[in-house]
């Protein structure tokens, strides 16, 4: 797996991304303690407020920075959306009203809205061998797992010395950091697509994704991973301190557990994966993830919650990981940033249903109640992938062009019957029945 940090290009960019990740942990744990300095009891709502901007910005504006990132040089966009961020975070440490909060949460996550999904696909254009590109998949799921670890205990040793506005300081770093590795970095040219309307290259990415096969239903077991882990992430800490009667540090125990099964998935899926097709190691991540949620009510101390976690954490990372080798066989190489942006904005507005409906099941129905709606959700999730994405190797297909005339280049090169690895582009606007 390191040895995909050989390549120089991904290098950098792998360091761009482990510092801006440090960075943002760093102003999580921030936020929360500037939620609470601003609104004291309310942090609570005032958190939850700003996640929910923060997965509409994702949702909404994810597709369109998309098609903005098309119409400029690809190391600029991602080093002005680095610059950005980071001016952004230099300002929190002076608001002292709420509403500034949310208009700089706002302002931040539509930068990352668009930074993520072009650096996603920016990393199969300098890793064409799919097998350094499953390593270096692993490396980025790895490095977000000990981020989750690593910013928490950072934080809190920073905090021995120092007051947590100086913890936002250490993120304004981090995004300075993460520009000057991409600037330094050798990015391969974008390949451009055919010129068309700013609106057209808005939708072309849903339009892709809702198009074929596999990546509906990948779209499809994003929300069953999203009823799942919306347990996990929004009600972790009543499991422990209402039912089970523990403190803050049983909280991070569990969370760990998590983090600690995510990156063992992480670390085994390349050898995995060389062996067993992404469908089937997907699905069975997913189902994992449900079983373990619908075990919830049988949760009787830290030690079988923890297991328990470890359990969803590693399905977690074996559906996601092998994320980005699907969109790279499902798209052109012109058309890769807008179909990463589509997933993005996809993935993002499963969470946004499941992570209010976890919190408010579980306050009102309690958490057993809450479990088994979610795993019934999330198992609704598998059922439908095993439906809409077939389980036959679709990358090479037979079939006809009835609308392109006989003298059509495309026909010319391949006949009027004839079989390739399909994606839709022009050419095939719909996916293909077979001949």
């Amino acid at each position: 797996m390191l040895s995909t940090l050989r390549n120089p290009t991904f290098r950098h960019l792998f360091a761009a991304q482990l510092v801006a990740l440090l960075g943002t942990g760093l102003a999580t744990v921030a936020l929360g303690l500037l939620a609470w300095q601003l609104a004291g009891d309310n942090a609570g709502a005032v958190l939850g407020t700003a996640l929910a901007i923060k997965m509409v910005a994702y949702v909404t504006l994810a597709p369109v920075a998309a098609a903005i990132a098309e119409r400029l040089p690809r190391r600029a966009f991602l080093v002005a959306l680095d610059l950005i961020r980071a001016g952004v975070i230099a300002c929190l440490p002076f608001v002292d009203q709420v509403w500034q909060v949310y208009v700089l949460i706002f302002a931040l996550q539509a930068a990352s809205a668009g930074f993520t999904p072009a650096f996603q696909a920016v990393i199969p254009d300098v890793l064409k061998d799919e097998e350094d590109y499953t390593n270096a998949l692993s490396l980025l799921r790895l490095a977000e797992d000990l981020e989750q670890l690593a910013s928490p205990i950072l934080a809190a040793l920073l905090m021995t010395v120092v007051s947590f506005p100086v913890l936002f300081a250490g993120t304004v770093a981090g995004f300075v950091a993460s520009a000057l590795l991409v600037v330094t970095a050798r990015l391969p040219e974008r390949t451009r697509a055919e010129n068309s309307h700013f609106w057209a290259d808005v939708t072309k990415g849903i339009r892709i994704y809702t198009a074929t096969p596999r990546l509906r239903g990948l779209m499809v077991m994003e929300a069953a991973v999203a009823a799942a882990g919306a347990m996990v992430y929004v009600n972790t800490v009543v499991l422990v301190k209402a039912r089970l009667g523990l403190g803050e540090e049983a909280v991070a125990l569990a969370f760990a557990g998590f983090g600690a099964g995510s990156m063992l998935a992480a670390f085994l899926l390349p050898r995995i994966l060389t062996r067993l097709d992404d469908r089937p190691v997907m699905i069975g991540g997913a189902a994992l993830m449900v079983a373990g949620v619908a075990l919830v009510p049988m949760v009787g101390s830290l030690a079988s919650l923890i297991a328990l976690w470890a359990v969803i954490g590693f399905g977690f990372s074996l559906t996601q990981t092998p994320i980005g080798r699907i969109i790279n066989r499902s798209a052109r190489e012109a058309d890769r940033g807008a179909v990463f942006a589509a997933q993005f904005a996809l993935s993002h507005a499963c969470w946004l249903v499941t992570y209010p409906l976890a919190g408010w099941i579980g306050a009102s129905a309690g958490l057993s109640a809450a479990a088994i709606m979610l795993a019934v959700i999330g198992a609704a999730g598998v059922v439908a992938v095993l439906r809409l994405w077939p389980a036959q190797n679709q990358s090479v297909l037979p079939h006809v062009h009835p609308d392109l005339p006989p003298d059509h280049p495309h026909l010319a090169e391949h006949g009027p019957q004839h079989a390739h690895a399909v994606v839709i582009d022009d050419l095939h606007r719909r996916w293909p029945k077979a001949a």
